[in-house]
């Protein structure tokens, strides 16, 4: 009697514990899915945070650009005020003699503006060895269309051993920019190289 006893009890506690443990699974699996769930709206939500900080960084880099990016209006002026940055002169490679002497030198004026330019002058100082000028030959080059350049042959030089081209002057109709080396800036004026009764 005392046996069954024990078997009944123990029949009951199995049958609590697998109830319990039944109960345990049913409340894990429910976390489980309650949790990729979360994972899942995490993860759409940070997809949509990244969407919307691209789209807020696209616009805010295209306000940036239209800030800098001058309009039609004051577009000839923004590039007179900055033409340092939009035009340049450069130099080709030349050939040197073995007593001196410059050959097939090149001068090419560029221009990134949206502008031609009429005339770019240039100075080309012929240079001995030990640094002194030779002579000093001044080239105009013509007509440098807008995103473009253009470029003149300099003369041969018998003695020289190396050059250095300075800029001398630039005009441009179209851009009304007229600028000179010797041309001071006057003091308080805020385009200073807009030609004089334009």
């Amino acid at each position: 009697m005392r046996n069954i006893i024990y078997l009944l009890v123990i029949f009951v506690l199995c049958g609590i514990l697998a109830l319990s443990y039944c109960g345990q699974q049913k409340r894990i699996h429910q976390l489980l899915n309650e949790n990729e769930r979360l994972n899942n709206e995490t993860r759409h939500l940070r997809q949509e945070m990244n969407l919307s900080s691209n789209t807020a960084q696209q616009i805010a880099d295209r306000r940036d650009i239209l800030q800098r990016e001058p309009t039609f209006v004051d577009q000839r002026e923004y590039y007179r005020k900055n033409w340092q940055q939009f035009i340049s002169i450069s130099n080709s490679d030349y050939r040197t003699g073995l007593l001196g002497g410059i050959k097939d030198l090149t001068i090419t004026a560029r221009n990134q503006t949206e502008f031609p330019l009429d005339n770019v002058v240039v100075a080309v100082q012929y240079l001995r060895a030990n640094g002194d000028v030779f002579k000093t030959e001044t080239y105009t080059i013509n007509n440098v269309p807008a995103k473009g350049s253009n470029s003149v042959a300099a003369s041969n030089s018998r003695k020289g051993n190396k050059i250095q081209v300075k800029l001398i002057s630039i005009t441009s109709q179209a851009l009304n920019f007229c600028w000179a080396h010797d041309k001071t800036a006057s003091a308080g004026n805020p385009d200073p190289w807009k030609c004089a009764g334009n």
